[in-house]
């Protein structure tokens, strides 16, 4: 196929703040050292920030370093934390508990990342990097043993691949150096990390599932800046997870859950348990009177520093959540993405100009950097909560309070999320209250707000590795078809023909780019490949 090739410097895959960042700084040291880059920037949203979700309160600390006169700019950081609140919940009950040192957020901001990033792009643009949204990074090119670019997907194809009226190959894009900055369970990353070994030396790496809602609440119930974080119930003691509700903007409040995705149940429904959350009184309160605007869902990556895998490639690195910079004890990881991008900036600029493959520099420089340490300080926590709550919460006291993260071990993650889940036979099925289409909502009435588009007729991205067998005599045999439960979007059904012989249907048109199903599929028999560009949610706020 005969295809436009367009050359830079650098090409980064992702828009969000790892990509974004990386792309800015790099256009810095050009025209501080006069020698001006081509980068280009690619994104698989509709627009940037259309695919970013996070809860998300942002810690400065990097932007400060990226540009130290935010605050005389136009920022869209509007909402500075005043008031922090950590409770523990029971069925009816909560109880304040002391706000952990990590988890105290004086100084930081309540965001939309989706805005923040837009706000971004514009300085990157305004630097002179080329953002391209709308533009699937599906392939990747090689030189020899070096990837030297990347193939956006192509346009136009019906559902059996073959090109439509409107239809437009995919672009070469080549570069010296790219940067992978796709966000959490990225489909290049992973196919690099088969391709080079890269997590041959680090532990499995383990996720969570984040769930949001963003509400328009009365400014009565309105408090601009507080911050509320919550452990326990709907949750057993035994699966990890925590919620959140952030007060921010003009009378608007972001409430999410997230659910480790190592939990033993197949019967557990993330979305479920969500909604159950929200009837909580403490919750219920803030919630009764106002109108819920937005929804969406991301995995996150929680494995930390012993699950990072090696950062460089011959031809590239990998910055933001496709590496796995998340920490998860403070509930923030948008600093550390924008950080991984700049450091990878400032390693990759010298050696732009050189013969050099590998950006040996990268990991080491970012050792030497603030990041890494709150990396390692923090590395114990999340590992020790596989204990069950309250024994989690012992060691994350006596690691935070005693030992400052300071301890002479590290506690390791031993199995991927997907081999955690339990054969149906040996769980309880849980029974979930109906929805009262006030404070609980069904999936479809959600997923509406998630402004999903997708032409009709676009090759399937959702693929199964065995189509027939697995889903129906494995997945729905042994773990009753968790793939209908964990799915934030109802992708995944089981339909039954006139037989009543069960089958898998897959609704890709539902998909909101969250990966679970790439991850928590027990058999890994489902794969997520990107749609085609510019499908999928189309976030405004999250």
């Amino acid at each position: 196929m005969n295809r436009e090739t367009m050359e830079f410097d650098v090409v980064i895959v992702g828009a969000g703040p790892a990509g974004l960042c990386a792309g800015i700084r790099l256009a810095q040291l050009g025209e501080k050292h006069g020698q001006p880059l081509t980068i280009c920037i690619i994104d698989k949203g509709a627009d940037v920030g259309a695919h970013i979700l996070s809860g998300a309160v942002l810690e400065p600390r990097a932007l400060d370093e990226l540009f130290p006169d935010w605050r005389e700019q136009e920022t869209p950081l509007h909402t500075p934390v005043t008031h922090d609140q950590f409770l523990f919940l029971t069925e009816k009950k909560s109880w304040q508990l002391p706000t952990p040192l990590q988890m105290r957020n004086h100084g930081n901001y309540i965001i939309s990342l989706g805005q923040f990033c837009r706000w971004l792009a514009q300085q990157a643009e305004n630097l002179g990097v080329n953002i391209f949204p709308g533009f699937a990074a599906t392939e990747l090119l090689y030189e020899g043993e070096r990837v030297c670019g990347v193939i956006t997907g192509d346009k136009g194809l019906d559902r059996k691949g073959q090109p439509k009226p409107q239809f437009q190959p995919g672009i070469e894009l080549r570069a010296k150096q790219v940067i992978l900055a796709e966000g959490c369970r990225g489909s290049l990353t992973q196919l690099l990390f088969q391709q080079y070994n890269l997590r041959e030396k680090s532990d499995p790496q383990t996720y969570g599932l984040g769930i949001k809602e963003i509400w328009e609440i009365p400014e009565d119930s309105h408090r601009a800046g507080s911050v509320l974080h919550s452990i326990g119930w709907p949750l057993d003691f035994k699966t990890y997870g925590g919620a959140f509700a952030y007060h921010w903007g003009k009378n608007l409040l972001s409430v999410g859950f997230v659910v480790g995705l190592d939990y033993h149940n197949p019967y557990l429904n993330p979305y479920e348990e969500f909604q159950r959350f929200k009837t909580h009184p403490v919750i219920r309160s803030l919630l009764e009177k106002g109108r819920r605007i937005a929804y969406g869902a991301r995995t996150l990556v929680e494995g930390g520093l012993q699950s990072l895998p090696k950062l460089t490639f011959p031809g590239g690195l990998i910055v933001g959540d496709a590496a796995g910079f998340l920490n998860v004890p403070k509930i923030k990881g948008i600093h550390n993405a924008m950080k991984s991008g700049m450091v990878a900036a400032d390693s990759l600029f010298p050696m732009l100009q050189s013969a050099q493959h590998e950006c040996s520099a990268y990991p080491e420089n970012l050792k030497m950097s603030w990041l890494w340490e709150d990396l390692y300080t923090a590395r114990n926590i999340r590992p020790a909560l596989r204990w069950g709550l309250l024994p989690g919460l012992a060691y994350a006291a006596l690691d935070t309070y005693i030992l400052r993260g300071r301890a002479p071990w590290t506690l390791h993650h031993k199995l991927p999320d997907n081999l955690e889940l339990k054969k149906a036979a040996a769980c309880e099925k849980i029974v979930y209250p109906k929805h009262d289409n006030k404070i609980t909502f069904d999936l479809s009435t959600s997923l509406y707000l998630a402004n999903v588009s997708y032409d009709e007729n676009q090759p399937y991205h959702l693929k199964l590795k065995d189509r027939y067998g697995v889903p129906i005599n494995i997945n729905f045999k042994d773990y009753a078809a968790p793939e209908t439960r964990y799915c934030p979007a109802g992708v995944y059904e089981i339909l039954y023909n006139e037989n009543n012989e069960p089958r898998l249907q897959i609704n890709g048109g539902n998909c909101i780019h969250c990966k679970a199903c790439d991850i928590k599929d027990p058999t890994q028999n489902i794969v997520w490949t990107p749609s085609e560009g510019g499908s999928g949610p189309n976030y405004e706020m999250m």
